[in-house]
């Protein structure tokens, strides 16, 4: 009932006023059944423009911070993630985030709409990059297909670093669904993982238009806080979307 409240009267008709928003593809989400949408991931703002113009509820994993902060915010924190859909993930990593993934396997064979982030957290300089496995993983499980979408312009309205969401119009392409069916009872190889999760890297890539680097975005942090700190750390140079035959280094087929 809250998601609904959010969606339709409280923030719904707000964000669609201000943040006129150009929707590409939708006819590409399933109408019935399990199906993950996977996305690239420039801004906070993307877990609120996507769900807006998909007509069927988009459920995303959040980080666990959001649910465990103590106090009264705290709480309603944890009230507000929670009722318009969200999840709790621990990237630590371990049985936590095993958990997490068991959810989202669990959500996408009952029938619902996963919204996931491959790259595992915000591109730190609006570039795309390497993508984590646990998408393929819940692809594989779940036999649920994946939909990429790509998200253009949400980095202006809310820049990293910034409190405030700016006036831009936006555009979101969802592409034609990635079926990984012809792996089935392969979940756990690791190499097939990988394969299946650079095919939809190579797939967010031709449909946002973003330059592909293929390191992970949380090391793409670590290096660009070090090169601010005054070290130069050494980094081959990426291919880009515009040059590249094939990036990332596996397509899938």
């Amino acid at each position: 009932m809250l998601y609904l409240l959010m969606k339709w009267v409280f923030i719904g008709p707000l964000l669609k006023t201000l943040w006129p928003t150009k929707v590409v593809g939708a006819e590409n989400i399933p109408e019935t059944g399990g199906a993950i949408l996977a996305g690239n991931h420039l801004a906070v703002a993307d877990s609120f423009f996507m769900p807006l113009r998909v007509k069927r509820k988009v459920t995303f994993p959040a980080k666990s911070e959001y649910f465990t902060e103590p106090g009264f915010k705290g709480l309603l924190k944890k009230w507000f993630f929670t009722g318009v859909g969200q999840f709790p993930i621990d990237r630590s990593g371990g049985n936590a985030a095993q958990a997490a993934l068991d959810t989202a396997i669990r959500l996408v064979k009952d029938g619902h709409l996963l919204g996931i982030y491959p790259e595992g957290t915000r591109s730190p300089d609006g570039r795309l990059y390497k993508g984590k496995t646990g998408v393929a993983r819940i692809a594989l499980e779940s036999r649920g297909v994946v939909v990429p979408v790509a998200m253009v312009g949400t980095d202006k309205v809310n820049p990293i670093g910034s409190k405030m969401w700016w006036p831009r119009r936006l555009e979101i392409r969802f592409g034609k669904p990635l079926d990984f069916s012809r792996y089935e009872g392969l979940s756990g190889d690791r190499f097939i993982e990988r394969s299946i999760t650079d095919e939809i890297m190579y797939a967010l890539m031709e449909l946002s238009g973003q330059e592909y680097v293929d390191i992970y975005a949380a090391k793409a942090k670590e290096l660009l806080a070090a090169e601010a700190a005054g070290v130069k750390p050494a980094v081959p140079p990426q291919p880009s979307g515009l040059d590249a035959d094939r990036v990332p280094e596996t397509k899938a087929g």
